[in-house]
């Protein structure tokens, strides 16, 4: 029952809320940080909750279609280990990837992978909870005690010993009162909605690139120098001839990047719109990129079939399920990794994983074609002021450079599975997220073939 106070405000009367469930680990959010998190808790032997908004587990990955997990893999990477490749191998078994074209790695297929994603969370005996939205975290002084859902069930509660934020958005710990940071969205990473198309002359299409090769040296702002002879699915030229005619307006940022190429002719991701001014944690801004994400890609298709040899016949296969959003809320932790950090192979004596030097965010490329790693810290998935909560995913602790690197999704495994282990280690020992022992997590880390 609600009484309407004024013109702006509604209040809402007091009322109890049942409690769902209860659980040792609850995790929030099931991309890649998210998967990764609650499948390495629940492998420690605690009993874990998967709390997912949307029909599906996977993220990024099913959700937007983003299929390239690890394009940054070469000859010579020294790359994370642990549930992050697992989910390539696992899809591999299946049929569920395909050989990426830029890199020793797979592209999942999207709608494939939701199945491998079930399948990894039901044999880690995971409980898996979909269509439910998080709202609030219950606390209690400084100490989080669970959430509060939204869902066709109603209002309900879900308890919780430990609780990991992975909604990339940092949802749970804003709610909880952490400290977070958040850039003015002129400056944040732009959003996409993706989109595959069927109906493609592979052939022709191949034939076309190979004598047009895209590198790397032809979008990137900065470089490290090695990377700039790399090639690279980046597409621009049929946008730009599709602009001077008149058929794309000015304002309107298409650009980007093919990525899996079938026998059947299907072109299974094309990643080239950019809105920009897009706030993630605003319904009206996420309203309208998905409106108008939509509107410009069907202009990018028609210039496909226009100025693109193999892609004169193709027709729209599906689009993202929801927008792709790359930059949102981050935590303040208890650590704050910082670019030079990420770009002279840190080393940090709480390291709950590796991850390759690696960036990609405002224009700043650096592909670890050398052996080059970074540690990434504990700290940074503990957020100020909140205990027993971690955050794992792209909203982890770090400045604009370092975020370049914690945004990837690798990356995000890497966390994630961090998150995971260092919450039922804590659970375990009776002790606070942040008064657990680091030794044991990473002994535990090293088990389920984590490079520490």
């Amino acid at each position: 029952m609600m009484r309407q106070d004024s013109m702006k405000y509604i209040r809402e009367l007091s009322k109890k809320i049942p409690v769902m469930a209860e659980t040792d680990v609850l995790v929030v959010g099931s991309g890649p940080g998210g998967l990764c998190a609650a499948i390495a808790a629940a492998r420690e032997g605690v009993k874990v909750i998967l709390v997912e908004r949307f029909g599906c587990f996977g993220g990024n990955i099913t959700q937007a279609m983003v299929e390239g997990i690890a394009w940054y893999r070469h000859e010579k990477t020294v790359d994370a280990g642990g549930i992050g490749v697992e989910l390539e191998t696992r899809a591999k078994a299946v049929g569920a990837s395909q050989k990426d074209p830029e890199a020793l790695a797979e592209l999942l297929d999207a709608d494939m992978f939701k199945c491998v994603a079930d399948t990894m969370v039901q044999e880690a005996g995971v409980v898996p909870l979909l269509y439910c939205h998080a709202v609030d975290a219950v606390m209690e002084r400084d100490t989080i005690k669970g959430i509060i859902t939204e869902s066709k069930s109603g209002r309900q509660a879900i308890a919780a010993q430990r609780v990991i934020d992975a909604t990339g958005d940092a949802d749970i710990a804003f709610h909880a009162g952490a400290p977070c940071v958040k850039s003015d969205k002129r400056e944040m990473m732009k959003a996409t909605v993706n989109f595959g198309c069927s109906g493609v002359d592979v052939e022709r299409f191949i034939s076309y690139v190979k004598k047009n090769p895209s590198h790397l040296r032809d979008w990137a702002r900065e470089t490290a120098g090695k990377e700039e002879d790399l090639f690279n699915t980046y597409i621009e030229e049929p946008f730009l001839k599709a602009r001077e005619a008149g058929e794309i307006p000015e304002g309107v940022d298409i650009y980007g990047f093919w990525d899996g190429l079938t026998d059947a002719g299907e072109a299974t991701n094309i990643n080239v719109v950019r809105l920009s001014d897009i706030d993630p944690t605003d319904v009206r801004d996420l309203t309208r990129a998905e409106m108008e994400g939509k509107r410009q890609a069907l202009m990018a298709l028609e210039a496909l079939k226009k100025y693109t040899p193999g892609f004169e016949h193709a027709k729209l296969r599906t689009f993202g399920s929801s927008v792709g959003i790359r930059e949102s809320r981050k935590i303040r932790g208890e650590y704050t990794l910082r670019g030079e950090e990420v770009r002279n192979e840190a080393r940090f004596s709480d390291s709950v994983g590796i991850f390759p030097e690696f960036l990609d965010a405002y224009g700043v490329v650096i592909i670890p074609t050398t052996g080059r790693y970074f540690q990434v810290p504990y700290g940074v998935l503990v957020p100020r002021g909140v205990n027993n909560l971690l955050v794992a995913g792209r909203c982890v602790s770090g400045d604009r450079v370092a975020f370049a690197a914690t945004r990837q999704m690798m990356c995000c495994c890497v966390s994630g599975q961090g998150a995971g282990v260092a919450s039922a280690e804590s659970v375990k020992e009776g002790v606070s997220c942040r008064e657990v022992d680091v030794s044991r997590v990473q002994e535990a880390l090293r088990k389920q073939g984590v490079r520490i």
